[in-house]
């Protein structure tokens, strides 16, 4: 029987392994969950605003064949849980100027989550902010869904990015510090 000491340290192990020795393969995987996300939202951007498809209609890339995608709360709820928690599991493995980057996607992310939670919580309840037809979070009452969204994952998303080119190229001072094999090598 495993006990919750030996379950709490392999917890610790596996969090420590992601955030060295296999922090460039978990960075990998994340940020292509993460682009190919946001890319979502720029080809229903593109739709609508380039291809002229009424909102309904633009889905996305996925969108397309799997309409519940776009149209599920619980997904999007998923979503920016799982967006929040890769960047909370990853940063450890970040420091100086990158760790700050990070921390910067990760505020934002909290923020995300928290109006996804929003919306979420008005699908269960069945009870719409200020009496609107459709659940809304706060920033959508200044901004229309689609947009507000395109916004939100993009200011995730660059951040980010930042984050992982300057950990990737570090500083001499921020080099030594590391914790995993992510720094492109110096040549002398």
């Amino acid at each position: 029987m495993v006990t919750q000491t030996t379950s709490v340290g392999r917890l610790r192990g596996g969090m420590s392994a992601i955030n060295s020795r296999h922090h460039k393969a978990a960075l990998g995987v994340f940020l292509f969950i993460v682009v190919a996300h946001w890319g979502e939202h720029i080809a229903q951007a593109i739709q609508v605003y380039v291809l002229g498809w009424p909102l309904p209609e633009a889905l996305g890339v996925l969108g397309i064949p799997f309409p519940w995608l776009v149209t599920s709360e619980w997904m999007h709820y998923g979503y920016a849980l799982l967006m929040m928690i890769g960047l909370i599991m990853l940063r450890d493995g970040f420091t100086g100027r990158s760790r700050v980057w990070w921390n910067v996607s990760l505020g934002i992310q909290v923020w995300h989550h928290l109006e996804h939670l929003l919306l979420l919580l008005q699908v269960l309840t069945g009870n719409n902010l200020m009496g609107r037809p459709a659940p809304t979070s706060l920033i959508q009452l200044l901004a229309p869904r689609m947009e507000l969204h395109l916004f939100y994952n993009t200011l995730v998303t660059v951040p980010m990015v930042v984050a992982m080119v300057l950990h990737r190229r570090p500083r001499e001072s921020e080099r030594a510090s590391l914790r995993c094999a992510c720094a492109v090598p110096v040549h002398a």
